[in-house]
């Protein structure tokens, strides 16, 4: 990050704490370090920078956003790529990152911020149970001691796991973290794995799967039976879809992205110049539809749209597309219609097309945002507090388009912010790093303002 880019002096030098250390977390305490904030970072796993997006440990995971849209600054769109060639890493604009490397990029411009910057950062490698109001502030608990208090809190907690495979009782063979490279890896070589999801997830799943042993076979299995798209080698400019003034449905939306598809087409232009056209106004396009439309795209529309958003690298795709042909994979739709156990105690699980006999299940269907249902220490103390609540269609919690946490009695609580994924219920586009990035200086920016 190049000085150049550094935001402006601060007016005021508030204590924040920043409950995870993933991405959103991450992004968040640098932009308050270098507008010289006091930073309690709260992150179990010890480190920041990793979350469950970059926690792989596997180089064959790629990040599925080019490297020149990477950056983790609004402000210095070539700040990873100026990092990549700093860190001795060869990695062009349309590049793909390996995710492991992201964390590694995360980390490290951290460091350089509490360095450099004039905010102090505390990294505490405990859970957080519960945020309490304390005065005009809050006091963090994490079971430890008496709490850090705080000027205010940033949720940034990212992607909840999964839910469990409902009818699939615990077992060995039973893997319920997508992210154990470890224990994926050390399945047998000549496995059958149903791999229950077809997301991104999913197919890094597959891929540490079946390039790790030519014997072994995957079952990828879902609702729909769709993949991500890829990405293409070439470049196209963005795509400028005029969205209508008025009133705004999921069917009238969904009907002018098939026809701007169809004029692209009639010019020569993909149709991924269409879909990253929408990208900028996607949250703008969210926030007009009525609560009814927005239950209607995700129920009706919601997976065709997934698939083309957030597409997949090249070479990845060209994976699957090899498993494909040699008899390696397959892909279904209809779902985990059953399973049972036969007497050697493996599952037999009941598909679409009939029982199949596998080694192991892995859970790859993604994140389980309903924070109702959750077993999170911490959000269910934050909701017996009335300090959260969720949003109406659950996709997060309840939050003002600028990230203010909105209580249980329908008022903004003060001091109280989120960045990332639980704003996916107010902006729909939350979870991507072009998104988190401009979330985390703007909430530093309005901490320290």
């Amino acid at each position: 990050m190049t000085t150049d880019a550094l935001p402006p002096e601060p007016t005021s030098t508030p204590t924040v704490a920043i409950i995870g250390g993933g991405a959103s977390g991450t992004l968040t305490a640098i932009n308050l370090l270098f507008r010289g904030a006091s930073v309690t970072l709260f992150e179990s796993r010890g480190e920041a920078g990793y979350g469950v997006a970059y926690s792989t440990t596997d180089g064959r995971h790629l990040l599925n956003v080019r490297a020149n849209n990477m950056s983790g600054f609004p402000d210095d769109r070539d700040d990873l790529l100026d990092w990549a060639a700093e860190a001795g890493i060869e990695l062009g604009p349309i590049d793909f990152l390996p995710r492991r490397d992201y964390a590694r990029y995360l980390r490290d411009r951290l460091a350089h911020a509490a360095q450099t910057g004039p905010g102090t950062l505390e990294t505490v490698g405990e859970t957080v149970i519960d945020v309490e109001p304390a005065g005009a502030g809050f006091r963090v608990l994490t079971g430890d001691d008496e709490g850090h208090v705080a000027d205010a809190v940033v949720l940034a907690y990212g992607n909840p796991p999964p839910q469990p495979l409902a009818g699939l009782p615990e077992a060995p063979w039973n893997l319920s973290d997508p992210w154990d490279v470890a224990r994926i890896s050390a399945l047998p070589v000549d496995a059958t794995v149903l791999v229950v999801g077809t997301g991104l997830t999913a197919v890094d799943t597959t891929v540490t799967l079946l390039d790790d042993s030519p014997e072994r076979r995957v079952i990828m299995v879902s609702r729909h039976g769709l993949v991500p798209n890829p990405h293409v080698d070439d470049q196209f400019t963005s795509w400028v879809t005029p969205v209508p003034d008025g009133p705004l449905t999921a069917d009238g939306i969904a009907g002018l992205v098939r026809d701007q598809i169809e004029h692209a087409a009639g010019l020569g232009v993909d149709w991924r110049a269409v879909i990253d056209g929408l990208r900028g106004p996607t949250q703008s396009i969210w926030r007009r539809l009525p609560e009814p439309e927005r239950r209607r795209f995700r129920e009706v529309y919601a997976r065709e749209w997934e698939v083309r958003r957030h597409r997949m690298a090249p070479r990845i795709a060209a994976l699957l597309d090899a498993y494909r042909a040699a008899g390696r994979l397959e892909i279904l739709g209809g779902g985990v219609l059953g399973c049972r156990v036969d007497a050697a105690d493996q599952p037999v699980v009941s598909l679409a097309d009939g029982d199949r006999e596998v080694t192991a299940v892995i859970n790859c269907t993604g994140p389980s945002p309903d924070i109702t249902r959750t077993d999170n220490p911490l959000l269910l103390a934050l909701q017996k507090r009335g300090l959260i609540a969720p949003d109406p269609l659950r996709l997060g919690i309840d939050v003002t388009e600028d990230g203010h946490v909105i209580g249980a009695d329908g008022s903004v609580v003060p001091n109280l912010l989120t960045v990332g994924p639980p704003c996916k219920g107010a902006l729909y586009e939350a979870t991507a790093i072009p998104e988190i990035r401009g979330q985390a200086a703007a909430v530093a920016a309005h901490l320290t303002s």
